[in-house]
């Protein structure tokens, strides 16, 4: 294989320059802490389109005829503007998000399939479940026999495992961007604390798509917070609550972390959920009332949603939520820990598979 520092991952599309400092100080976003992960456990260059100066192997993005991987993080609107930089080089797409058939991330993508095939780009996901879909949308775009697809996970740290750290039963914590479904986790946790009274709901966030904070009884807001800081809530909660089914994780770091640190995850059948989790214990069916429910309210300003969540909870809306809570406080709670599929060495043998062509697609 080209050696590690012949690598580059480079994206085009962050909000501010970050490097592995970043991820140990400060509130990070996943698919942002898992390249940093990933470049650096291969010893491979980051190039980002915001930095104009260098630090260590993060650098701004300068023309290199000595790389010979590139792989560009989410957009491919970005390839053709990559490729004159790094002339010799093998070319990847590394996808993050959901991308179907006929979809605007789809419709995006085709606009791109040329560029895609003249460069033989490999694209990546980050889990079966999302590979499928993308597999289907290069099927629909007509370039399915011309563009291949894998998974790759995404690693968690190997030194994240349970510690002992004692549970305390009346702790929940959501730790993701609002947008993935906060709103819908407001609601249901003011009928989880009419049941139980002593809930609290610790809520997180990465950084980015700040949602303006809703004063209720029981949720404080933690805002940014730097990973260690969200891994030692997680460990004493008595489960991540995420009962989103607004936006589908493609993977979900949320749940691995969770998993790894021993804290169960009570979430949805949505996404790559049941994948990650592999515990049908901690995933619910998305219901037609939720779906519909969400439909009816997802523009509304968190403040607004009290009522119409009231008349909900009368109608039984979110009494699965309720009892599986009481249910896991009364000592049904799942066991759970590290997933070897998600450990940071396994993750780093698919990268070398890929980037080395020792693999057989589709994987």
């Amino acid at each position: 294989m080209a050696a590690m520092s012949a690598i580059l991952f480079f994206d085009p599309v962050c909000g501010r320059p970050y490097d592995t400092g970043t991820l140990r100080s400060q509130a990070m976003g996943g698919t942002e802490a898992t390249v940093v992960r990933v470049a650096d456990a291969l010893g491979a260059l980051v190039a980002q389109h915001n930095r104009t100066s260098a630090s260590g192997r993060y650098l701004p993005p300068r023309h290199d005829a000595a790389i010979t991987h590139v792989i560009v993080n989410r957009d491919s609107r970005a390839l053709a503007a990559v490729r004159p930089l790094y002339p010799n080089a093998r070319f990847y797409l590394w996808l993050h998000d959901r991308v179907r058939p006929g979809s605007k991330r789809a419709r995006r993508l085709a606009a791109d399939i040329a560029t895609l095939r003249d460069l033989a780009v490999t694209v990546i996901c980050v889990s079966d479940t999302q590979r499928h879909a993308v597999e289907a949308a290069l099927s629909w775009m007509g370039a399915g026999d011309r563009v291949s697809a894998c998974t790759i996970y995404n690693p968690v740290d190997e030194e994240l495992h349970p510690d002992g750290s004692p549970i305390d039963d009346r702790k929940l914590v959501f730790l993701s961007s609002p947008n993935k479904g906060l709103k819908f986790t407001l609601d249901a946790f003011r009928a989880v604390r009419r049941a139980m009274p002593d809930m609290r709901l610790m809520v997180g966030n990465p950084g980015y798509k700040m949602d303006g904070l809703t004063r209720l009884a029981g949720v404080e807001f933690l805002g940014p917070q730097p990973q260690h800081r969200i891994h030692a809530e997680v460990r004493t909660a008595l489960c991540t609550f995420f009962p989103n089914f607004v936006i589908p994780e493609t993977f979900g770091l949320v749940f691995a972390e969770s998993r790894a640190l021993g804290t169960p995850v009570l979430t949805h059948d949505c996404g790559a959920a049941l994948e990650v989790l592999a515990d049908p214990a901690q995933v619910l069916p998305v219901t037609a009332a939720a779906r519909a429910y969400e439909r009816l309210l997802g523009s509304w300003p968190a403040a607004w949603r009290a009522a119409p969540a009231h008349a909900a909870a009368a109608c039984g809306l979110f009494d699965v939520y309720i009892e599986r809570i009481r249910a896991w406080r009364a000592g049904a709670r799942p066991s759970t820990g590290p997933d070897p599929r998600f450990r940071l060495s396994a993750v780093m043998r698919r990268w070398h598979e890929v980037l080395t062509g020792r693999v057989s697609w589709p994987l």
